[in-house]
């Protein structure tokens, strides 16, 4: 076992499927204990504590674009964590455009879609941030390292690839991603002096259920691939490799920066 996370509480939102559940296993596997957060269950818990023992993993249902949920899972993770949470990585989005047949331009795309869209992918993360912070403000930071450095807590948000650059006919993904961004560095400026460090992933097309419509067929599989020069979709463990880094004491001098585990996708 990697034991960079040892002891660490932490949260992951749309824990259950696809980067979340690798997430959820990278970070037990280096001894952190994880509150899952989703809609409903898919037995990570059960599988993390199999393998490292009942007190590693708990789940609590979460739904988003719900505030009193969120809240909630923040006070039953806290609780849960013996008063802490350390680390927060918060997946949970939808898209019915990027990786789908379900494209729309500006001028066709319905306003209700564009509101979900925004309603999970970018209020759902600031109102996790919102509340991850709160409880990582009222607790001590933890030990310092072997250089002497402190933190009071890791936040990991899931931007993407088309949060920094556009996606032909995705505008409320790409529209719903750089709000991800650009709240991740505006949260890292304004949290830095409280030693709460608060970073992005931004992945390109993963093989993930997300974006399942178009990976079932292989032509599909490979157009998706060809997109990214490496010639090939990601897997949720590079994800999860990234933040696990974001995560560690190795990454103490990291904030606000959203990194790219693309492919080179980006570099086109």
């Amino acid at each position: 076992m990697d034991a960079q996370l040892t002891g660490r509480i932490a949260v992951i939102t749309g824990g259950s499927p696809g980067i979340g559940k690798a997430t959820a296993l990278r970070f037990a596997n280096a001894g952190a204990r994880i509150v899952i957060a989703d809609l409903k269950s898919s037995g990570v818990e059960d599988e993390i504590r199999g393998t490292h023992g009942e007190d590693r993993a708990t789940f609590v249902a979460c739904n988003v674009t719900d505030e009193a949920q969120i809240e909630d899972l923040f006070k039953q993770a806290a609780r849960w964590g013996d008063g802490r949470v350390d680390i927060s990585c918060h997946y949970a989005g939808v898209t019915t455009e990027v990786g789908t047949s379900f494209a729309h331009r500006t001028h066709d795309l319905p306003t209700e879609l564009f509101d979900r869209t925004m309603l999970v992918n970018a209020r759902g993360v600031f109102l996790c941030c919102r509340y991850a912070i709160q409880q990582m403000l009222v607790q001590d930071p933890l030990a310092p390292n072997a250089r002497g450095e402190c933190t009071r807590g890791w936040i990991v948000n899931a931007a993407s690839t088309v949060g920094t650059v556009a996606h032909p006919n995705a505008l409320a993904y790409t529209t719903s991603k750089f709000a991800v961004v650009g709240m991740t560095k505006q949260m890292a400026i304004d949290y830095a002096k409280d030693r709460i460090h608060v970073n992005a992933v931004c992945p390109g097309f993963v093989d993930t259920p997300m974006i399942g419509p178009c990976v079932q067929e292989q032509e599909g599989r490979d157009a998706l691939a060809a997109k990214h020069p490496w010639n090939a979709l990601g897997r949720p463990e590079d994800i999860a490799d990234a933040a696990l880094f974001l995560c560690s004491d190795g990454a103490m001098w990291i904030t606000g920066h959203t990194m790219m585990i693309d492919g080179a996708y980006t570099c086109w």
